[in-house]
C-alpha cells in the first residue's frame, strides 16, 4: 500500500462517528479512492479536500463532480504524464462515487457497460463499449491470480 498523504481522508473516522448520511457518502468515497489507488493512480490534494466537502454535507456528490471537472477544465498546462493520470484519478474517483450514491445499482452486463461509459467518458476512447481485445494486466500480482479472465468490458 502506498504511503498516505496528510491531506488524505481517515475515512474509517467517519465510518464510525458520523451519522448515516456521512457514513453513506465515506463509504462511497473510500471505495471510489481505492478504485483507484489499486490502479496505481493518486488522486489529487483537491479530490480529497472536495470528498471532504461532500461527505460533510457542504456540497452534494453531483457537484462535487462538477467542481471537479471544472478545475480540470481550468488547468490549461501539465507538468508531466503523472498530472494527467491524477485528474484521471479524480474524474473517476467522483463518477464512482456518484454511482454509488445511487439507489438503482444493479450487475446486468448492460447497466456495467453503461456505468463503463459513465466512468471513462473523455478519458479512454473505449468507454462504455465491450472490448474486442485482451486488456490483461500482469502488473501487481494479478496475472497468476486472473489469468483465466481475459476478455474485459
Amino acid at each position: 500500500m502506498q504511503n498516505k498523504h496528510p491531506y488524505e481522508l481517515d475515512f474509517e473516522q467517519y465510518v464510525r462517528n458520523a451519522e448515516p448520511s456521512k457514513k453513506e457518502k465515506s463509504y462511497a468515497w473510500s471505495t471510489a479512492i481505492g478504485l483507484q489507488q489499486v490502479d496505481g493512480l493518486t488522486p489529487s490534494k483537491y479530490l480529497f479536500d472536495t470528498a471532504r466537502r461532500s461527505i460533510d454535507g457542504e456540497i452534494t456528490i453531483a457537484e462535487a463532480k462538477s467542481l471537479i471537472d471544472t478545475y480540470y477544465e481550468s488547468k490549461t498546462a501539465r507538468t508531466d504524464d503523472s498530472e494527467g493520470r491524477t485528474e484521471e484519478a479524480d474524474k473517476v474517483s467522483a463518477r464512482i462515487a456518484q454511482i454509488l450514491s445511487e439507489k438503482s445499482f444493479n450487475f446486468s452486463p448492460s447497466h456495467l457497460v453503461a456505468i463503463h461509459g459513465r466512468l471513462f467518458e473523455g478519458i479512454f476512447a473505449c468507454a462504455g463499449k465491450i472490448r474486442d481485445y485482451d486488456i490483461f494486466k500482469a502488473r501487481m500480482g494479478l496475472g497468476r491470480r486472473f489469468r483465466h479472465i481475459r476478455r474485459g468490458i
